[in-house]
């Protein structure tokens, strides 16, 4: 195993190498205007267009065609050389994710279909998650979980992230939280690599420059036996976006002001890539909160070009060798989307769809009656530093109940022990409290996706909550007749402390 230098600086070359061929590339068209396993460092292999000297054409060959990131990492899975968008191929899975939701059916079709004794592709390539319908008396909900245990025993999974204790869940040193923040901190998330879930929003792994996408419960069943999938090469929508961050957005508001341009069915099985000077200032989770929600544009895949803050984060997490690859400069995109991200101001999306997308000062006059701060979204640890920010400026009190879902064990210590910065050493537990928040629940997906009736936070009356989460469609969160407005953690915190849509420079500037 190369040691930590070398990964270091084959992955700075890498990364320097595809900003030279970027470069190079000609101005985009501007279509729309916007105003595993903790343990040693892994090697890391860098795949880019190498520059080469001009030659005769009589020597030239056979004509390299250019690709984008999303293509060169279905080529390299399905052994080709090359590969077009709308072409059809047999990929290698390097990691396939399932939950508590997914899962039994998933195991049920793989039984069924290649027998009761049948055995996995490979048992340290399968993860599986309990993180949706845990803390609840629902029995068929507990049930789900208990299969889930019964089949990782049978098959010796490595990598099972159980829960057994639902009434304390520190009690549980297995159980992680929300799989798709659960595998980027576990170390299951690497550039170049083919990660599949049974989850919609499985294209959050993009973040680390890798295909990652959601499938059902039969393609499951299939790369479980076999550890290929069948997938059509997406076209590539690029998004630009440059310009200084404001002090008040954050990537949740990036989101969210792409799918109100583009609408709901405006990147409808296509892969949405992520780049510019803003992009790369963005830290880990915030890049996890751009690819999240493609599939609200209809996406097939987000993904953000692998950087030193992708290698960075990956440092400890794990052992597995990774190749990181960059769109050609001369690859064929669908179309091109420009951003100045140092002109949009904070956004939501109202009721009932993702793309219904409103300036947040435009919806001051909306009273609510809830806010809600967690999800694969926005339950991040970056998230709550940043509700925090935002509470510790005002100091006040919240006006509306407040409900606090960490995504993960992790998430949930860090808001007991990282002080929040200009606090003078408050953690946001600490601020949290202060300002008469829900004291934070025990880690999940929580009322995200509605659940049991019994569920912590579940809207079983019809409410109007402004929410961190991804969707906003009838019934997602619990009543069908409730209203959410999707929101950044900065616009959930300043809605909170005065009871209606608040934008959050009210409290920032």
């Amino acid at each position: 195993m190369a040691s930590s230098v070398s990964a270091a600086a084959k992955a700075s070359a890498a990364f320097a190498h595809k900003k030279e061929l970027a470069a190079a590339a000609p101005a985009p068209t501007q279509h729309r205007a916007g105003s595993g396993r903790r343990s040693k460092p892994c090697r890391v292999r860098a795949v880019a267009s190498p520059a080469r000297a001009p030659r005769a054409p009589s020597s030239t060959g056979s004509v390299k065609t250019a690709m984008t990131m999303t293509e060169k990492i279905l080529a390299r899975a399905s052994e080709r050389a090359g590969l077009e968008p709308g072409e059809n191929v047999w990929v290698d899975v390097d990691v396939l994710m399932t939950h508590d939701v997914c899962g039994p059916g998933t195991i049920g079709i793989f039984k069924k279909e290649f027998g009761g004794d049948a055995k996995v592709w490979d048992r340290e390539k399968v993860v599986i998650i309990p993180d949706h319908y845990i803390f609840t008396s629902d029995e068929r909900a507990n049930r789900n979980v208990d299969i889930l245990r019964d089949f990782c025993m049978e098959q010796n999974i490595k990598y099972f992230y159980d829960i057994k204790d639902l009434s304390n869940f520190k009690a549980n040193p297995d159980y992680k939280g929300v799989c798709h923040v659960a595998l980027a901190q576990e170390g299951h998330c690497r550039p170049g690599e083919v990660l599949l879930g049974t989850d919609s929003h499985t294209c959050n792994a993009g973040a680390f420059g890798q295909f990652a996408t959601g499938i059902g419960n039969t393609d499951a069943g299939f790369v479980l036996g076999t550890g290929k999938a069948l997938l059509k090469v997406p076209p590539t929508i690029r998004f630009v976006l440059d310009g200084e961050m404001p002090p008040y957005l954050l990537a949740k508001d990036l989101i969210l002001q792409i799918i109100g341009e583009i609408s709901v069915s405006g990147a409808t099985y296509k892969s949405m890539e992520f780049v510019g000077s803003t992009v790369e200032s963005l830290n880990m989770e915030e890049r996890m909160t751009l690819c999240n929600m493609v599939i609200e544009a209809g996406g097939k895949n987000g993904v953000v070009p692998a950087d030193e803050t992708t290698f960075k984060y990956l440092e400890g997490k794990t052992s597995v060798d990774y190749e990181p690859v960059y769109s050609d400069a001369q690859a064929r995109f669908f179309s091109d989307y420009r951003f100045d991200v140092s002109k949009l101001e904070p956004v939501v999306a109202k009721p009932h769809s993702p793309d219904n997308r409103a300036l947040a000062r435009e919806c001051k006059d909306v009273k609510i009656d809830r806010v809600y701060i967690g999800s694969c979204t926005g339950g991040k640890t970056e998230d709550f530093l940043a509700a925090a920010k935002v509470f510790l400026a005002s100091g006040k009190k919240v006006k509306v109940p407040t409900f606090l879902v960490p995504a993960t064990q992790k998430v949930w210590m860090d808001l007991y022990s990282l002080p929040v910065p200009g606090s003078g050493g408050k953690t946001c537990s600490q601020i949290f409290e202060e300002a008469g928040c829900d004291t934070p629940a025990s880690p999940s997906c929580g009322a995200c996706l509605g659940g049991p009736r019994d569920t912590y936070a579940r809207m079983n009356e019809p409410m109007v909550c402004v929410s961190t989460t991804n969707r906003n469609f009838p019934g997602r969160m619990g009543h069908k007749e409730g209203q959410i407005y999707l929101a950044s953690p900065y616009t959930a915190a300043a809605s909170a402390l005065t009871g209606y849509v608040t934008d959050p420079r009210d409290f920032l500037m």
